[in-house]
């Protein structure tokens, strides 16, 4: 937040104005710095502020913009020290400890400071951008975030029979715990689950389940509890599925959980996914797509008016795609609406409609109102049937944008479903612009790669020409304490792009089978999702095995190929 001091400062050095403060001054939230917001004032200068600071406070003045500070130096301070000091550590010696800032009014902290850590300390200034990319390399630890875990109220509040103050502390800070852990470990889902003698709590990292706790079965009922009054669910209902969600500020950061609860043998089972505004990617650029590739989806969702379908398993990064499409596509001339089941992430300057079943407010029923309300853009969350897929086709044959997913092994096979479902062969041939088919491999964690020997015989087999696979250096994480002796951090995606070419054209219009119209895609130039990960894999991105199994549909083509 705003310091006092600091805002003092600027306007007294002449670099900015309070009236140019003011829209920033009620936008910080809670452990969050939000000076940096004054890099997007037009005639703020951090250069010129730096170098008259240094001059008035008589501080050494240095951009550290290309400055290289190790992961444990800055460890040196917890990151809920860094945001109440203002003060980064980018040197540490055994004589000293050297900190940056951008705010010369914590000088009068770093004797105390010292005192705390029992060794002088020594301060530069630095530029505001500088400090941003230090600070945001430091790594924050669970500790530091369960006290900054709290609820973001809404307007309409729910009244359970159960009150918080009912739950106890132990149980609020237990939660609060799980939350902020799998919020530093980059979770996606958190699974609590109870079963007949235990009761387990498991996090879903980079596509994989992990157990991390297993309270007693005396902490199953108010923990439950818990989820379900943040969730604002009916707490006394036990024995139906609900759903809801939790908005919460976890280390100043606005995430979003959706909650599902849906009733077991022993108990209710209850999943949160979370929802990160913060990592949500809108660069279509940076996703994965290959360049002939993202030019082909491009192509597609840049043209007036047809349909673009996004394919893969739940879990598989189609939302991801979806929402950078959009981003692309969004422009003050553009009217664009979305129905989805639920909104995972709020869009600035698009129309966004949640699915509610319950109300009669369907897929089906949103379509209908979106083509009166005057679209450009189209997006539903899922074709699921018949009824969907024959709106969607309609508003892509009378000048809409359309996109949506299903779900299907890979794009040929999205057509064979349209098909199935009832669409006549012209109607998908006249409507559709591209198909892309998307799944996540695991990444090699950078921090333990190191290189093993495969066979040319397994290169091979997966799908490697003997020439390419003589020359792979294949890769494999060793395990660490970065991920958590996984071997594996982060995912890359891996992509399918099928356009409808004339040969693709004239297959669906014979109704061929979708590993017949595969073979026409590829003669015509799509790379399969088995090329893409091998791709991946030559790059050292991912290995072998993660990139056969999340290309495991094109194993049938691998044998036809060899058997032809």
């Amino acid at each position: 937040m705003f310091r006092k001091e600091f805002v003092n400062i600027l306007t007294s050095t002449g670099v900015v104005t309070l009236k140019e403060l003011r829209p920033l001054l009620n936008k910080n939230q809670a452990g969050e710095i939000s000076e940096f917001e004054i890099l997007k004032l037009e005639r703020f200068d951090e250069m010129k502020f730096g170098q008259i600071c240094s001059q008035k406070f008589k501080v050494p003045f240095i951009d550290l913009k290309n400055a290289k500070v190790t992961k444990e130096t800055i460890s040196a301070l917890p990151k809920s020290a860094i945001i109440k000091y203002r003060l980064v550590p980018i040197q540490k010696t055994q004589s000293k400890l050297t900190l940056a800032t951008f705010d010369p009014s914590v000088l009068t902290f770093t004797t105390s400071l010292a005192e705390q850590l029992k060794k002088p300390v020594e301060v530069i200034l630095t530029t505001i951008s500088a400090f941003k990319k230090i600070f945001e390399s430091a790594e924050e630890s669970v500790e530091d975030l369960i006290a900054t875990v709290h609820e973001v109220k809404e307007n309409a509040a729910v009244e359970n029979d159960l009150k918080e103050d009912e739950i106890g502390d132990d149980v609020i800070t237990y939660v609060n715990r799980i939350l902020a852990e799998a919020f530093v470990k980059k979770v996606s889902d958190i699974h609590v689950e109870p079963y007949e003698k235990i009761f387990r709590i498991r996090f879903r990292v980079d596509g994989s389940l992990v157990e991390v706790a297993r309270p007693s079965k005396a902490m199953q009922a108010p923990i439950i509890s818990r989820l379900k009054i943040l969730a604002k669910l009916d707490i006394s209902e036990k024995r139906k599925p609900q759903d809801g969600r939790i908005k919460l500020s976890v280390g100043g950061k606005p995430i979003d959980y959706r909650v599902s609860s849906l009733p077991t043998l022993f108990g209710e089972k209850v999943v949160l996914r979370l929802l990160d505004q913060s990592n949500l990617q809108l660069d279509m650029t940076k996703l994965g797509f290959e360049k002939e590739q993202i030019e082909r989806f491009q192509e597609g969702i840049y043209k007036p008016y047809g349909m673009c379908l996004v394919t893969g398993p739940t879990g598989s990064g189609k939302t991801t795609t979806l929402y950078s499409a959009l981003a692309d596509l969004n422009k003050p001339d553009t009217n664009i609406s979305t129905a989805e089941d639920p909104v995972e992430f709020n869009l600035q300057g698009i129309n966004q409609v949640n699915v509610r079943k319950e109300v009669g407010l369907t897929f089906a029923a949103a379509l209908k109102s979106f083509l009166r309300q005057d679209p450009d853009i189209i997006m539903v969350g899922e074709i699921r049937d018949y009824e969907v897929g024959e709106i969607a086709i309609e508003a892509a044959l009378t000048g809409h944008m359309v996109l949506s997913t299903l779900h299907t092994n890979d794009a040929p096979s999205t057509v064979t479903r349209l098909l199935n479902m009832g669409i006549e062969p012209f109607l998908v041939v006249a409507a559709l612009n591209v198909v892309v088919a998307q799944r996540l491999c695991r990444k090699i964690c950078m921090d333990c790669r190191e290189q093993v020997k495969v066979s040319i015989t397994e290169l091979t087999a997966a799908g490697f020409a003997e020439s390419t696979a003589q020359r792979i250096k294949a890769f494999k994480g060793k395990g660490c304490n970065k991920c958590n002796h996984t071997g594996y951090k982060g995912r890359v995606a891996i992509y399918e792009v099928l356009t409808v070419t004339p040969g693709v054209r004239e297959g669906i219009l014979k109704n061929v089978s979708s590993d017949e119209l595969k073979m026409i895609a590829i003669k015509e130039g799509m790379k399969t999702l088995r090329m893409c990960a091998l791709t991946k894999v030559a790059q050292g991105l991912t290995t072998l095995e993660e990139a056969v199994s999340n290309s495991a549909a094109d194993d049938i083509l691998q044998q036809k190929k060899k058997a032809s």
